[in-house]
């Protein structure tokens, strides 16, 4: 406890913060829950808990199509999410945030709306070697559907991208470049705006997955300058199904709508129909009221530790995560400086496979993430068919670092490593 006690003069009590999520009173078996997992899906606080539960209980309504006063408390809460999602990111305005399940969703609408609108057969889409499928996927889809070409930054050393060339990555040809804000594999920071600048240099748009920066980074989408980022509610506390898109305002009313349906139009005839301006163009259908308006309490709940000091903590946690794993014999991925990456610790230890290593440590009640991480690309660049994932967030301790290694001591043992 003396580290965990030692830290608690910094920035945050993670401790104390524990005792704001309910799911920490589980005991899997029989051991206390370290959950290292928060880069697939954070845990959820009391606070957001009982908003989602206030909201159903006594708000409960659909949005804009009614005047009785259920209906107007539910929309007026609705906008208020919208109002605080795009102030927490620096967004100017709230009619750039556009509500739907997340980072998958968003970037599907961007390759949709605006990538099958504008590209053409020659133009290029520009991705790295880090990307989660979500941020590769739609784009194929959208390169098949246009003859646009795909093309990759490679990696460089220690997990950072090798822009060496990136005069010759990104050139008239480029018309969007479509990146990750931080690698949910081996933590890897991009630099956004350098990247931003090169791609409005030659008339590209440059699109952002924030699954993994939002949670965890001060944000602010004007100093960066991109033109989309994507916000995934429930890797920062909120309720799944929760975030949507930020896009400049201009290019949004460029855009096609992704989905039709109610309330995104304003006229149908029988041939064609007329839309809504952004953002409700985007937003067809019954929308995830609930998840939203709880995402404003996990909001709250990050401004109130603040974000420098989150950021503070992932830090300190990862530095001393990478020191434990190194010293225990584990192979750490990317860049082992704190002031570099973010607080997803990708891992191979004593050539255990992950899933083997991953199923022992939770008798231990220690929970990570086996697999690909939905990173394939970036497997084969790493030489491996799978890693272990330890990630890090408010909740987390040195204690949780501790139980971790502790719990590797005991994996060894089981498989004779």
């Amino acid at each position: 406890m003396a580290k965990v006690v030692e830290h608690r003069s910094g920035a945050l009590d993670a401790e104390r913060i524990r005792k704001d999520f309910p799911i920490f009173e589980r005991t899997p078996h029989g051991k206390r829950l370290v959950y290292l997992d928060s880069a697939n899906t954070s845990q959820k606080p009391r606070q957001v808990i009982d908003a989602v539960t206030d909201f159903y209980e006594r708000h409960n309504a659909n949005l804009y199509r009614a005047v009785y006063e259920l209906a107007e408390e539910a929309t007026a809460k609705f906008e208020q999410a919208r109002a605080r999602l795009a102030a927490f990111i620096g967004a100017p305005d709230p009619s750039c945030i556009v509500f739907n399940r997340g980072t998958t969703e968003a970037i599907n609408l961007v390759a949709h709306g605006y990538g099958r609108k504008f590209l053409r057969e020659g133009d290029q889409i520009l991705l790295s070697e880090l990307e989660h499928h979500s941020n590769i996927v739609p784009w194929q889809f959208c390169a098949e559907a246009t003859g646009a070409t795909l093309e990759f930054i490679p990696l460089g050393e220690e997990g950072s991208l090798d822009l060496s060339n990136l005069d010759r990555l990104i050139t008239k040809r480029t018309k969007i470049v479509a990146i990750t804000g931080q690698s949910n594999v081996i933590g890897t920071l991009p630099p956004l705006r350098r990247l931003a600048d090169s791609a409005h240099s030659v008339g590209a748009v440059i699109v952002v997955d924030g699954a993994q920066l939002v949670p965890h980074n001060r944000v602010d989408v004007t100093q960066l300058d991109v033109d989309f980022l994507t916000i995934s509610g429930h890797k920062m506390l909120g309720p799944t199904a929760s975030g949507g898109l930020y896009g400049k305002r201009e290019v949004l009313d460029r855009m096609d709508p992704f989905l039709g349906g109610g309330e995104m139009i304003m006229e149908v005839h029988r041939d064609h129909s007329t839309f809504k301006d952004p953002p409700h163009k985007f937003e067809a259908g019954t929308m995830n009221i609930a998840q939203e308006i709880g995402l404003v309490a996990a909001i709250d709940y990050l401004e109130e530790i603040g974000m420098d000091a989150v950021r503070d903590h992932e830090k300190e946690l990862t530095r001393y995560a990478i020191e434990r794993l190194t010293d225990a014999g584990a192979r750490v991925f990317g860049s082992h400086d704190p002031e570099t990456r973010g607080g997803a610790v990708s891992f191979w230890y004593r050539d255990i496979h992950p899933h083997d290593l991953a199923q022992v440590l939770d008798q231990e009640g220690v929970c990570v993430r086996p697999g690909h991480h939905c990173a394939q690309i970036l497997m084969r660049v790493l030489g491996v068919p799978a890693t272990t994932r330890a990630s890090f967030y408010v909740y987390n301790t040195h204690e949780d670092v501790d139980a971790l290694i502790e719990a590797l001591g005991k994996v060894e043992a089981f498989f004779g490593a």
